[in-house]
């Protein structure tokens, strides 16, 4: 598996699989166009920029194209890095016909397009030999944001405190909250945070 530094930026969850089997790195998915009303996506994908970097990897057709020049005109002069599929006519295999263009999409490619692609675009993650503690599925459960009655409307109310988009799932909170926060301090953010709603 592929250990890439930088957060990978997808069109869609077809994408994120994909990848999720190749490579090891924080995958976030912008749900195609809706990228563009996202103002709190941008935010992230900004504070995922200054963190560790991002990589687009979006489709070679127009969609794509227009997603990419999007956040790199919204993040210009962040560290932005583009990692590009070539055009392969055909259609992905979960669907009736080829795309608008024609063209395979990530999800259509072989791995060995995309590792290619990532290769060219990524930094290698170096193991520094740190066991850096991770936040995990059980601190979302100790701090009220997973597991509880209300746990949905805390969590919704701690990732808009922290300018993150609201809808994202348990297990991608934990990939953007360790890309950009790390363990001591989502541990801060979130005692002050519950501290706040205390009083």
């Amino acid at each position: 598996m592929l250990k890439i530094k930088e957060a990978i930026v997808v069109e869609g969850n077809y994408d994120k699989i994909k990848l999720s089997g190749i490579v090891d790195a924080t995958i976030v998915v912008t749900d195609g166009f809706m990228i563009f009303k996202n103002k709190s996506m941008m935010r992230m994908l900004s504070a995922l920029a200054d963190k560790k970097g991002i990589i687009v990897f979006t489709d070679s057709d127009r969609a794509g194209f227009q997603i990419r020049n999007y956040i790199k005109n919204v993040l210009h002069g962040k560290n932005v890095k583009h990692a590009y599929i070539p055009d392969i006519k055909g259609k992905e295999r979960r669907k009736d016909k080829p795309s608008k263009e024609g063209f395979l999409g990530v999800e259509g490619v072989s791995n060995e397009i995309i590792i290619d692609a990532l290769k060219n675009a990524a930094t290698p993650e170096i193991d520094s030999g740190e066991n850096k503690r991770r936040i995990t599925k059980s601190d979302l459960c100790i701090d009220g944001f997973s597991g509880l009655a209300d746990s949905h409307i805390k969590r919704t109310g701690f990732l808009k405190s922290l300018g993150l988009p609201v809808r994202m799932s348990s297990n991608m909170m934990l990939e953007c909250l360790n890309a950009i926060y790390g363990y001591d301090e989502y541990k801060r953010l979130a005692v002050q945070y519950n501290r706040k709603k205390q009083d």
